[in-house]
């Protein structure tokens, strides 16, 4: 790194530095007037230590998660003061803001903890697994036959939720002598029975179209993106054609790693602001909001990366276009859904109106799709999978009340854990 890299990365340490010491202020004030769970009143934890660019991952729980609360104290522990602070606006179960392993020490002595879920693979869920005597479960922040959803780590945890049996196939797959039997509990996919909202349109005779691409990857292998290869041709179709509303829901990440791709991306929503302007009836929609749910059954079609929309959208049902990766290093896994899902390359993106038309035409397709989404979701019925969810969570607190029973009755083990090597961080690194 040349002497402009290195004063770059300094300015962007000092800058970091500055709006997290910014931020820990403004929490601490916060927090004054917040009352925190009572010691020993939550059951299950959250454990999120992410940033607050990661908050979708954690977002798209928030509603199961009010529904499990009614049955479960649950609570969402939070490491970045700067995703607190947003915790406390929207989240609807308590958070706690736990920066120091010291304060994690605290509150896991004082709470009755049967389960910590966790929604991504950030490292610092180490910090949590530490603890012994309660069962850390990984539910993950969406379905996809991405690389991601078959790494090792599922093998850092006691269990693991997943949608169904394409999942299990999977891990069967790619991970040696780990119990898919015993750790793996099928849920099928309760964010979907919560996939509703206020539409910022009045429906009409349009075709409505969700293009929801991804972000442009960290590497090769995940380069899933296709706003740069496919978006702007795609949408410039849609848009010309005078019969289709485009609702664009980009990845919060796109463009952080690429200029071109961030590029790309501000050249689509200048397109579609210059449509709505001139024909103000047309309604197309640049969403960047927090709620994830409306888009996916208000669109008649959508066209998504290989990324967890996929499968958010096949657990509704409904016509779905996947976009190829431009990148021939993408890793693809076709042993799936993506073996004969309907795919647009991106020399056919500006042939998208055809495809559109056959998805929602086609009875053939119909069938194909149905198939699917029994393979990666079993029932999907409105409710089904919320009962799944609560029955998986159920069959874990009734082992842990036999292990804790077992525990207990051993004059050995029922000694306290000692923490010798505990270390008291005064930072968390990445917090914001």
């Amino acid at each position: 790194m040349g002497l402009w890299g290195q004063a770059k990365a300094a300015r962007r340490i000092a800058r970091n530095l500055l709006r997290s010491r910014r931020n820990r202020a403004l929490l601490a004030e916060r927090l004054e007037g917040v009352t925190p769970p009572d010691p020993g009143s939550i059951e299950i934890a959250v454990y999120f230590a992410d940033t607050r660019v990661n908050l979708y991952q954690i977002r798209q729980w928030y509603a199961p998660l009010a529904e499990l609360a009614r049955e479960h104290p649950v609570a969402i522990i939070s490491r970045s003061p700067g995703t607190m602070m947003t915790l406390l606006d929207e989240a609807p179960v308590p958070a706690v803001y736990l920066r120091r392993v010291t304060d994690l020490e605290r509150f896991v002595a004082e709470q009755p903890l049967r389960l910590v879920l966790y929604v991504n693979q950030n490292t610092k869920n180490f910090q949590m697994f530490r603890y012994g005597r309660m069962w850390h479960v990984f539910v993950n922040h969406g379905e996809s036959d991405k690389m991601y959803m078959t790494t090792n780590q599922y093998k850092a945890y006691d269990y693991a939720f997943v949608a169904g049996q394409a999942a299990k196939d999977r891990l069967a797959r790619k991970l040696w002598n780990y119990d898919l039997d015993r750790r793996v509990l099928e849920i099928g996919r309760p964010q979907a029975d919560h996939f509703a909202g206020q539409l910022p349109f009045t429906p009409d005779d349009r075709t409505v179209v969700l293009y929801a691409p991804t972000w442009e990857g960290d590497r090769p292998a995940a380069a899933y993106g296709s706003i740069a290869s496919h978006g702007e041709r795609l949408v410039d179709a849609l848009l010309a054609t005078g019969r289709h509303r485009v609702i664009y829901r980009p990845h919060p990440r796109s463009g952080v790693v690429d200029r071109g791709y961030r590029a790309a991306h501000q050249r689509i929503v200048a397109a579609l602001a210059q449509a709505n302007a001139a024909d103000p009836s047309a309604h197309h929609l640049y969403d960047s909001g927090s709620s994830l749910g409306w888009q996916l059954v208000a669109a008649d079609v959508a066209i998504t990366d290989i990324s967890a929309m996929v499968y958010d959208r096949l657990a509704t049902g409904k016509p779905l276009i996947v976009a190829r990766p431009a990148s021939a290093a993408a890793e693809i896994d076709e042993s799936g859904y993506l073996s004969a899902c309907e795919w647009l390359s991106a020399e056919q993106a500006d042939q998208i109106v055809p495809l559109v038309d056959h998805v929602l035409t086609s009875p053939e397709a119909h069938d194909a799709l149905t198939a699917w989404v029994t393979r990666y979701f079993g029932d999907t019925t409105p409710g089904a999978a919320t009962a799944r969810f609560h029955a998986a969570v159920e069959t874990l607190i009734d082992e842990w009340e036999r292990a804790a029973a077992a525990h207990a009755a051993d004059p050995i083990t029922s000694e306290s854990d000692p923490l010798d090597d505990l270390e008291d961080e005064d930072a968390v690194p990445g917090e914001d």
